[in-house]
């Protein structure tokens, strides 16, 4: 557990009304994805700088981080929690970091970073990515810890992600005992996030209040 502050659950609606009435995963997803975009959509610049800031020095202090020799880790996109900050410190210590690229026919794939520098917008409205040869997903496998991005992220580690899926299915390279860590902000911590079968849930999250493991994450209802 960190030193740091831990934040708070945050229950927009009664969770266990929510849970009883009768709802279309797929629209409440649809739903809340609008609701957490239309949020940040509303962070100033100088809000987002200082997120990321501290976003930054909280995920440091996480023992597993603060170990790891080999970190995946993603360029974050406008609104999103910044990770640039985080990106940086991380390569300052040495550490072997993995982000996403797109690889071939669309498909999504890692690469080393090489520093800021080396990062470039391979196609419009995308984040920025390492130049390098694509390593193949099996690559999650190296990483000591992976930081994932979330729109909403819930106690039992559920999390809402930007809908396409392709974390849930690349989280099967993870390693073993390999935590894997949401990163959002204060807010998006949920009482309940709408799960499907294909779901995977994380072990840890981190906002720029604090962070913490979450409680034994539970495997979704098919």
């Amino acid at each position: 557990m960190s030193a740091v502050a831990q934040p708070p659950w945050h229950a927009h609606e009664d969770a266990a009304a929510h849970r009883s009435r009768p709802r279309d995963t797929a629209e409440e997803k649809d739903r809340l994805r609008r609701q957490v975009r239309a949020r940040r959509a509303h962070r100033s610049m100088r809000r987002r700088a200082e997120a990321a800031d501290r976003l930054a020095e909280v995920v440091l202090t996480i023992p597993e981080v603060a170990a790891a020799g080999c970190v995946s880790v993603y360029a974050s996109r406008p609104g999103e929690p910044g990770t640039g900050p985080l990106i940086a410190a991380l390569a300052a210590r040495g550490v072997r970091l993995l982000v996403p690229v797109l690889g071939t026919g669309l498909q999504r794939d890692w690469a080393e970073y090489a520093g800021a520098d080396d990062m470039r917008e391979r196609a419009p409205g995308r984040p920025p990515e390492p130049s390098g040869a694509p390593l193949g997903s099996a690559a999650l496998g190296e990483a000591d810890v992976v930081l994932v991005p979330a729109l909403a992220v819930d106690a039992r580690g559920g999390r809402l992600g930007q809908g396409g899926g392709w974390y849930d299915r690349v989280l099967a390279h993870v390693r073993p005992g390999a935590p894997v860590i949401a990163l959002v902000h204060e807010d998006e911590i949920l009482a309940e996030v709408p799960r499907e079968a294909h779901d995977v849930p994380v072990t840890a999250l981190a906002t720029p209040d604090g962070w913490r493991h979450v409680e034994t994450p539970d495997a979704p209802q098919a």
